[in-house]
């Protein structure tokens, strides 16, 4: 097991620590745009940003610490208490409705949403079965069989929550999982199938869903409309040009932009920072996704191996959907950009993600 006094992978810690502060100066200036859309104050956001801040700090903190080991003995149970979390929405006098869906938890001093604990306590859960059934991952019994299992569970609650985006960045995380398993190709191909039906059962019994696909594929037919976001948001990319406006310049977030601390908040980034500030956020991912592939390769542990490259795959996959929605190239979606986006839950559970790759590298770092 990894030494409490093992160093974290360096690589990895300044990619995390630049994400971070980075996203938190963005968050601060698309932040200024709440002035001009009355609600919630300025300060009051920044705070509520600032306290989640310091908590995915400590979480950082705790579980660079605890060895991983635990995780993986406790998969199941952290997975299972997820879902019963998750079941949670289902009633009124705790759910909160906001957007069209009830995604969040109201104990009254705070909310939460559930569904970002539901995608790390899933990584955990699978890293675990796959380190389980290493030997028999090839069969249909342990390796199409357990995904469709789970897809079957996870897609009655999210579906039922209208919370479609969860379920196929859970969906496609697990995919690609199982494939880098050794899963066969057939098996993968038909996991691959059986979410597209899904996500297509979705667009044709949903109308708020196809509307999105209908947007995306003319978003100027409507642009006072369903297509003001997207157009609002290419308005904001295009006003940065080069260079862009400066910091806290962005004029899109005043008024015009919706949700420029949600999921809007690239495109304010973009119109501040410009092309070349664009650029360097993108690269910022990518360089964090490498430092953690790079975490995975280099553990001989088949569950820290797993549990780290999954987390990398889901940081890929959301803050893909949510730059490629920002700049038109899918349909919208309500995906928060990791690090970046207002949200608290996300904060927490992202950095307390990078804890546990953080305790992976120690074990890591033992073994080079």
């Amino acid at each position: 097991m990894a030494s409490r006094t093992a160093p974290i992978d360096k690589f990895f810690l300044v990619s995390v620590s630049t994400l971070t502060i980075f996203g938190f100066i963005i968050f601060l200036s698309a932040s200024l745009g709440l002035l001009a859309q009355g609600g919630a104050s300025f300060g009051s956001i920044a705070m509520k940003q600032t306290a989640s801040l310091l908590l995915g700090v400590a979480s950082f903190y705790i579980f660079s610490r605890i060895k991983y080991s635990w995780l993986q003995k406790s998969a199941l149970f952290i997975f299972v208490g997820a879902v019963l979390i998750n079941l949670l929405l289902f009633l009124p006098q705790l759910s909160h409705y906001h957007g069209g869906a009830s995604r969040w938890i109201d104990l009254g001093l705070f909310s939460f949403q559930p569904s970002e604990l539901l995608k790390i306590s899933f990584i955990i859960y699978l890293a675990a079965w796959i380190h389980f059934a290493k030997d028999k991952i090839t069969s249909i019994k342990y390796g199409l069989l357990v995904y469709s299992i789970l897809m079957v569970v996870l897609g009655a609650l999210l579906l039922a929550q209208r919370d479609t985006d969860t379920f196929v960045i859970i969906c496609a995380t697990g995919i690609i999982m199982f494939f880098v398993a050794g899963v066969p190709l057939k098996q993968i191909m038909v996991a691959v199938i059986l979410m597209v039906a899904l996500v297509f059962g979705v667009l044709f019994t949903r109308p708020y869903a196809m509307q999105r696909v209908q947007t995306f594929l003319n978003h100027n037919q409507d642009t006072q409309g369903a297509g003001y976001q997207i157009n609002q948001s290419l308005i904001a990319i295009g006003s940065g040009q080069i260079l862009g406006r400066g910091i806290g310049q962005s004029i899109q977030k005043f008024g015009y932009l919706p949700q420029p601390t949600d999921d809007s908040i690239f495109a304010v980034a973009a119109e501040e920072f410009g092309f070349v500030g664009s650029i360097v956020l993108i690269a910022m991912y990518i360089l964090l996704a490498i430092s953690i592939f790079r975490i995975s390769i280099n553990t001989k542990d088949i569950f820290g191996s797993f549990v780290a490259f999954g987390i990398a795959i889901l940081v890929i996959i959301e803050s893909f959907l949510n730059i490629a929605a920002m700049l038109g190239l899918i349909p919208l979606s309500g995906v928060p950009l990791l690090f970046v986006s207002h949200g608290g839950t996300a904060l927490i559970i992202s950095l307390a993600a990078m804890g546990i790759v953080a305790n992976v590298s120690k074990k890591s770092y033992n073994t080079r």
